[in-house]
């Protein structure tokens, strides 16, 4: 399955605000194809002559459901100077989180959502998150702080049918609380 801008949902489509199945494992080479190929599409999203040729917003993450598959499956591909960390995830949960909130200090964005929302999203500074992953085929608890944590975060979101926006102040899109990192 090439996965292009045509393939994307919007907001305010349904699937996107809808709980995701639980996926059964082992996975089935069906489900493999559909988290490699959602894994590429991340990281050819990075690559810029791709995005122009294809018509792809640039991104380090996605989730089944913005493709229309309603399946709890995420790829997350952030590379930085110092290395590159990629997850193929099935059923992520977070089972730990720091008290410690973070934000990204210029706001999300989503390639399901057209024009962006602008404002604060609140996160947690750091995360443990409890899921099997197909890049290493194992059960797997991942920590993670700043910003992976925060993509993580947005990503886990899409499977329980929120999108950044949900989290932003309605009164003042643009608060930031005390002692939050801005990252």
């Amino acid at each position: 399955m090439l996965i292009d801008s045509k393939n994307i949902l919007l907001d305010p489509n349904p699937i996107l605000h809808t709980k995701a199945q639980e996926v059964d494992l082992p996975l089935s080479e069906q489900n493999k194809q559909i988290l490699n190929d959602m894994l590429q599409y991340v990281r050819n999203s990075q690559d810029d002559a791709f995005c122009k040729e294809h018509n792809v917003k640039a991104s380090v993450g996605i989730a089944a459901p913005q493709i229309g598959i309603s399946k709890k499956m995420l790829a997350i591909s952030i590379s930085s100077e110092e290395k590159k960390t990629e997850f193929a995830l099935v059923n992520p949960k977070i089972i730990a989180n720091s008290t410690q909130k973070c934000c990204l200090e210029n706001g999300e964005s989503c390639l399901s959502v057209d024009p962006d929302v602008e404002g604060i999203v609140l996160r947690y500074y750091k995360i443990k998150v409890q899921a099997y992953n197909l890049i290493n085929e194992r059960e797997e608890i991942i920590s993670l702080k700043g910003y992976p944590a925060i993509v993580m975060q947005h990503e886990i979101d899409h499977l329980y049918g929120l999108l950044y926006f949900d989290h932003i102040n309605k009164k003042n899109p643009w608060y930031i609380p005390e002692n939050t990192i801005t990252i």
